[in-house]
């Protein structure tokens, strides 16, 4: 399964700093592609994130709680695969807006709920992540940010990966 999402057709979020402290919210559009892609329909996803980033250096960690939701094409329930990651980010030296990588790992957990029939086997799948994007500084109000990250986690029995395009 593969899904992809739209930074442009984001959703706008909120996002506040304090010194070397950061916290936000996030979401955007996903549109499956590959096996999901199959059989579901344009869904949303939508994230909170807690980071630190001391300020004279361009590496930071974040974790986020994600959640991303894909409709069953004809109907009849739907696919949703929460995430629960651990980032590493890198900035990298830039005026006006400053481009960073993100990468790490963290535990989805996917599952199917199928109307009249409930929630489908869930399982906890470990699964890793690394992307890009750019952030710019508001003063007086903190920043904003523009990501792409792609997202893969194994089961016992399939592969899933994702990207996930969002505006926090």
């Amino acid at each position: 399964m593969a899904t992809a999402s739209a930074p442009g057709a984001s959703a706008p979020s909120a996002r506040a700093q304090l010194p070397g402290f950061q916290i936000g919210a996030s979401g955007g559009i996903a549109f499956p592609v590959s096996d999901l892609g199959n059989s579901t329909n344009t869904g949303y996803n939508i994230a909170v994130a807690v980071g630190v980033k001391p300020y004279a250096s361009p590496i930071g960690l974040r974790f986020e709680a994600a959640y991303n939701e894909f409709g069953l094409q004809g109907g009849g329930g739907n696919v949703n695969i929460p995430a629960f990651t651990a980032n590493a980010t890198l900035a990298l030296p830039a005026a006006g807006f400053t481009p960073y990588v993100i990468g790490g790992a963290g535990l989805y957990r996917p599952s199917a709920n199928l109307t009249g029939i409930g929630s489908g086997n869930a399982e906890n799948d470990f699964g890793f992540n690394i992307g890009g994007g750019f952030h710019h500084g508001f003063p007086g109000h903190g920043e904003g940010f523009c990501a792409i990250t792609m997202h893969s986690h194994h089961s016992s029995t399939s592969a899933t990966v994702l990207a996930s395009g969002t505006i926090g």
